[in-house]
């Protein structure tokens, strides 16, 4: 069964705005001749990657709530230019929104349990992915969502 993992998203102030960040960076990447690929560096490497590359997701915590997730496709330990080990999570360049979940903020990141994960959008037929962004966090702030 695939396991998953919870990151705070910092900076951004909505899906869209961790959607547009993405693109530009692939982007980026692009222009400077770089195979344009969707990566989250972290210090870090995950003991359970088996689990994680089974299907897992990284889901991204921005302002309080979880609201998206990027599947996981690799997971990459590396020793940076000052010898530190690090490690690149490889994601699909894909974001996708879920239904909303408070969720406190953290250091680093956490493993994810499928059954605490919310479901995407649509799929849990709760009718919040019609709500507009702003009444979404009112409510979610209220745990009324």
């Amino acid at each position: 069964m695939a396991l998953h993992i919870l990151k705070l998203c910092v900076g951004a102030e909505s899906v869209e705005d961790q959607r547009d960040w993405m693109q530009r960076r692939l982007a980026t990447m692009a222009a400077a001749g770089q195979v344009p690929e969707q990566f989250h560096t972290t210090r870090m490497v995950p003991k359970r990657a088996a689990e994680l590359l089974d299907g897992g997701s990284l889901y991204w915590v921005i302002k309080g709530n979880i609201q998206a997730r990027q599947r996981l496709l690799e997971i990459r330990p590396f020793t940076d230019v000052d010898g530190i080990n690090r490690c690149h999570l490889v994601l699909e360049p894909v974001l996708h929104e879920t239904s909303w979940a408070p969720r406190r903020p953290f250091q680093g990141w956490r493993y994810l349990d499928p059954k605490d994960a919310p479901p995407d959008l649509g799929a849990s037929g709760s009718g919040d992915d019609e709500l507009p962004p702003e009444l979404k966090r009112e409510l979610a702030g209220l745990g009324l969502l």
